[in-house]
């Protein structure tokens, strides 16, 4: 390797989205979210005294399939 070259690896960024935004697109209450964050089961992250944001992979995490029989 040659010196002075720094090699990167790809990295994902995360998407962060309001708790709004996060139960329009997945069809469930705000207030859903909020006793999923209450519970431990999904974290948030706060910007400031109020903004509060969710990684949206996080929040499609919650989804799980129904087995069918």
């Amino acid at each position: 390797m040659k010196e002075g070259v720094t090699t990167m690896t790809a990295t994902t960024r995360r998407t962060y989205e309001s708790i709004t935004q996060a139960a329009e697109r997945t069809g469930v209450s705000p207030r859903t979210l909020r006793r999923r964050i209450a519970d431990g089961s999904l974290r948030a992250y706060r910007l400031g005294p109020r903004i509060i944001r969710l990684d949206a992979t996080e929040v499609d995490q919650l989804m799980v399939p129904v087995p069918t029989a």
